[in-house]
């Protein structure tokens, strides 16, 4: 008989069989960059940063099971399903820090849309080291601290998944630290309207604008890091305060619809819309009692019908 097993830690439902995991599935949450600030070019090549980012309560879906080798499946047909994918790149990482000769095939159902700066690619992977993780047995998994690890080989901006919470972020994203609980609570469950136009802006390429972008694109370690202790230590400070993104100049210069309707957001709506890391996904935080169905058909008469957007909450 099978049994499913719902663990709320992680995000993660197991179906056993006999007492042997069968199948594994775990939310992949999306995330939203509420303040970002890039300060700076390092001399690996990657760019220092100091950010707070938050989990949303929409996001990807990635079943695991076990198999003869890794495999991914997707119902999104633009998505890779070869060893180009992070989630078999992170299956790889998994068994290359444990030792474990198993395999799994994945299926992921897809919601957070591609090319965004919501950190897709980014959650799938960390849900399949989650899933994988289980799948394994007590045996090979791996605690916090070596998952973690594992998770920044990855990405940049893939440790933040394993927070369940707001963090901020530091160096170029490895470095995770929780909110304070007052400052978290602040962020916690506000409502939140992502919307995204059909086209996509690649992660590299908003890096590439700003470290070519005029002096000034840049925000100091030192100015982002007041910035972001101001509002911390303000216990009356909205999230609206908080919300920054030295990103946006180099993404708004070229594709010049997402600052027209932002700016069109705030005079309509009173909105304090902002870009979600590189784009060229946008956010605006909204009311408990307000509708959203008038903004998502701003968005869309703006951007065409095709236009995404989805009301969420932070997690």
């Amino acid at each position: 008989m099978k049994t499913k097993l719902r663990r709320l830690d992680s995000g993660a439902g197991l179906c056993l069989v006999g007492g042997n995991v069968s199948a594994v599935e775990v939310f992949a949450p999306a995330k939203l960059n509420l303040f970002l600030a890039v300060t700076g070019r390092r001399p690996d090549g990657f760019h220092d940063l100091v950010s707070v980012a938050a989990p949303l309560t929409i996001g990807d879906t990635l079943r695991a099971e076990p198999a003869a080798e890794f495999a991914l499946a997707c119902d999104d047909p633009a998505v890779p399903t070869d060893g180009s994918n992070l989630v078999l790149k992170a299956a790889q990482a998994f068994a290359a820090a444990t030792g474990w000769t198993g395999a799994a095939r994945f299926e992921l159902r897809k919601t957070i849309p591609m090319g965004a700066g919501l950190g897709g690619g980014s959650s799938d992977a960390v849900a399949a080291l989650r899933a994988l993780n289980r799948l394994a047995g007590p045996a090979y998994a791996l605690g916090p601290e070596r998952l973690a690890a594992v998770a920044a080989q990855l990405g940049s901006d893939c440790p933040l998944f394993l927070a369940d919470g707001p963090v901020a972020m530091r160096g170029r994203g490895e470095r995770i630290e929780a909110l304070p609980a007052a400052a978290a609570a602040r962020l916690r469950g506000r409502r939140v309207l992502v919307f995204k136009p059909d086209f996509g802006i690649a992660t590299p390429w908003a890096y590439g604008r700003l470290a070519a972008g005029a002096p000034g694109s840049y925000l100091p370690a030192e100015a982002a890091e007041t910035r972001l202790a101001g509002w911390l230590a303000n216990p009356a400070a909205p999230a609206e305060e908080l919300l920054f993104n030295n990103m946006e100049p180099p993404a708004f210069a070229k594709f010049v619809a997402l600052p027209v309707l932002l700016e069109n957001l705030r005079r309509d709506f009173g909105l304090a819309p902002r870009m979600s890391g590189s784009g060229s996904a946008c956010f605006a935080l909204l009311g408990d009692d307000g509708a959203a169905a008038p903004i998502v058909a701003a968005v869309r008469a703006a951007w065409g019908p095709s236009a995404y957007a989805a009301e969420a909450r932070l997690a």
